[in-house]
């Protein structure tokens, strides 16, 4: 089998497979296994061995303790919580770009945010919200343990070296443009946590993703990405409803992992980018994964999944708007210093 379709194969099974053990296990907040899944099985490598999967799970344990610590502050000091959420959100951006550690970011990210607004709602939940999500990672990384011996990659991996980090003030200036994507919604998140949750993690994938498009770009990588998301869980949401039952979810899954996948590989020829395929299927994810719940507690679904659309598209407009703000104020700046050169230097 071509290397591309051994790695199409490999996301779709693995995405799926993670999916039918969450719900099937019944864990708390069961998308996040598929979520991780999708995060760490795009980058075409072998999965984490058991030393790399503790070392993972230690990480996770210390860059989300961070926001258990600030929960106290936001609660007794909340302006200066929120400077230190905005310092941190600057950090883990800079961590992301500047050093090119993007898992550590993330959950620093995550960390900052996520669990602070959970421990609005109760520590206890910002508790469980942190066991979910390592829970997450072992049942994603164990679903990559029995999917990858099916479809490994190629014996000799490619000599070519990872991706060179961005330096000096660019890292600087990137980190504060995703800084100030995430924390206006965060801050109004923390308004009603429960309500906004699933808006807090798509601005933490706002932040990641802003972070490595131009201004340029923005729109087509960050809004039409969150519009074709929408319409591929509706899409599923229909599929599902024909035969609601944890098989026809996997067999669903499969299906539309195999789909991105084989956008994502090459497989099947596209004009858009690997990442903005894979914010298709994380963005899928996180709207898919709460109307699960809301469906099984009884709720109208639609309506929930209407509201929650439609702050997602809020926040995407909003990230789209600042990219390209922030990009021309820049340029104009660098315009007038330029400008004024000449001038300095002449007798």
């Amino acid at each position: 089998m071509p290397l591309a379709a051994r790695r199409t194969f490999r996301f779709g099974f693995t995405v799926a497979l993670s999916l039918a053990l969450a719900y099937g296990l019944a864990m708390p907040f069961p998308f996040f296994a598929p979520l991780f899944a999708v995060l760490l099985t795009t980058a075409p490598a072998p999965p984490l061995g058991l030393k790399g999967l503790l070392g993972l799970i230690l990480l996770v344990l210390i860059t989300l303790g961070v926001g258990l610590l600030l929960i106290p502050t936001l609660i007794h000091y909340p302006v200066s919580a929120v400077l230190t959420i905005a310092a941190g959100l600057y950090l883990s951006t800079y961590v992301t770009v500047g050093l090119g550690k993007g898992l550590i970011g993330l959950f620093l990210t995550v960390g900052f945010t996520m669990i602070p607004a959970a421990g609005l709602v109760d520590y206890g939940f910002a508790v469980a919200l942190i066991e979910a999500l390592v829970l997450g990672i072992v049942v994603a990384v164990i679903s990559q343990w029995l999917v990858y011996p099916w479809f490994p990659e190629d014996p000799v991996l490619p000599s070519s070296g990872r991706p060179q980090p961005a330096r000096g003030s660019e890292s600087g200036w990137i980190a504060l443009r995703a800084t100030l994507i995430v924390l206006p919604p965060v801050l109004l998140a923390f308004s009603n946590p429960s309500l906004y949750m699933p808006t807090i993690i798509k601005s933490v994938l706002l932040g990641q993703q802003g972070s490595m498009v131009s201004a340029r770009a923005a729109g087509r990588e960050l809004l039409g990405s969150t519009f074709l998301a929408g319409c591929f869980a509706i899409l599923f949401w229909f599929g599902l409803k024909i035969w609601p039952s944890l098989l026809m979810f996997f067999f669903w899954m499969l299906l539309f992992g195999i789909y991105f996948a084989s956008k994502l590989y090459g497989v099947i020829a596209t004009r858009f980018t690997a990442s903005f395929w894979q914010n298709v299927a994380v963005t899928l994810l996180i709207l898919l994964g709460p109307a699960v719940e809301d469906s099984a507690q009884g709720k109208d679904v639609f309506r929930a999944f209407a509201v929650r659309f439609g702050l997602f598209v809020a926040v995407t407009l909003y990230a789209w708007i600042s990219i390209v703000a922030l990009e021309r104020l820049r340029a104009g700046r660098r315009s007038r210093i330029r400008t004024s050169e000449p001038a300095a230097e002449a007798p």
